[in-house]
């Protein structure tokens, strides 16, 4: 079995299970499949992407001044 068959083979049953295993629909599902297999094929393979470079020395970050913040007050409703 060549790698292509392999594949075909395998998108075939992932159709075949994603639609619930129903019966009578495998030359469809084998056409799906073999569709799948060729547009892969002939689709450009991804390179893989290289890590960004670490810095050598950790930079830290610059520190804010802290504030201290007033409590809220709640509003109390008017008198009457």
């Amino acid at each position: 079995m060549s790698i292509e068959e392999k594949r075909v083979r395998e998108f075939a049953y992932q159709i075949w299970e994603s639609e619930g295993k129903p019966e009578g629909q495998e030359s469809r599902h084998w056409e799906m499949a073999r569709k799948l297999a060729e547009a892969e094929a002939l689709a450009p393979k991804a390179t893989p992407r290289k890590a960004k470079a670490k810095p050598a020395v950790p930079v830290e970050p610059a520190s804010k001044p802290t504030t201290t913040k007033k409590p809220r007050t709640t509003k109390k409703p008017p008198v009457a």
